[in-house]
């Protein structure tokens, strides 16, 4: 059986009444709604570091814990309701499975590489409690991929789904990239405008500084 003809027999294995796939949508949709609405609101009213004292860097550990923790319910809510969803058994396929292969080792390396060169203010939202990167990072993945962090979560997902079976996996996938997608669209203005008015104020306090004072003269005493 060809994969295509697997696709059009296994795309209805999926049993909709089931409340534990509705539970991944949830958490899927959950998660970059929770850290959007609570990044943007710390960026404006600074509302955990006050909670943390005015200390801003613990205040984005608090959070990059939380988001972490969120990120790891996530993906059991996903597995479990994959794990109780009916099997495509042709999806047992060589190649699908080399590809599941694939995408989970890529997916991987794009995400925890990522990780690493940004460091844990850099992957959880510094930016919004005014810890600010010196340059853009274009070492890799950066110069190969522009959102290496949501890419490589998608692909971990599509990998796990066709590793298991299944339909319902994939279609959770395809929620997983169509709410990144749309996380995405109001992340990177934001991020943008907050390195934009940063690079502003410095030329500004560089001009302020590198402007001579008026020399006095006779005729201004």
């Amino acid at each position: 059986m060809d994969i295509l003809q697997c696709y059009h027999n296994s795309r209805l294995l999926v049993d909709w009444s089931d409340k534990r796939i509705w539970f991944a949508v949830a958490s899927i949709v959950f998660n970059p709604t929770f850290w959007n609405i609570v990044a943007r609101k710390e960026y404006r009213t600074k509302f955990i570091t006050r909670m943390f004292n005015g200390n801003g860097l613990h205040g984005c550990y608090a959070l990059a814990a939380t988001i972490f923790t969120l990120g790891l319910i996530r993906d059991a809510v996903f597995k479990y309701a994959v794990d109780a969803q009916p099997k495509a058994q042709c999806m047992d396929h060589w190649f699908l499975q080399a590809l599941a292969y694939f995408l989970f080792a890529v997916g991987n390396i794009f995400v925890l590489s990522s990780m690493w060169v940004l460091g844990v203010t850099g992957t959880y939202l510094g930016d919004y409690f005014g810890i600010l990167m010196d340059e853009r990072v274009t070492s890799f993945p950066f110069n190969v991929n522009d959102n290496p962090m949501y890419n490589g979560t998608v692909m971990i997902f599509l990998g796990t789904a066709l590793w298991s079976l299944s339909p319902t996996g994939v279609y959770l996938t395809c929620i997983v990239h169509f709410v990144y997608r749309i996380a995405l669209r109001f992340e990177g203005p934001f991020t943008t405008d907050i390195y934009i008015k940063r690079d502003q104020d410095r030329a500004a306090a560089k001009k302020t500084t590198s402007t001579p004072a008026k020399k006095q003269t006779k005729k201004d005493l």
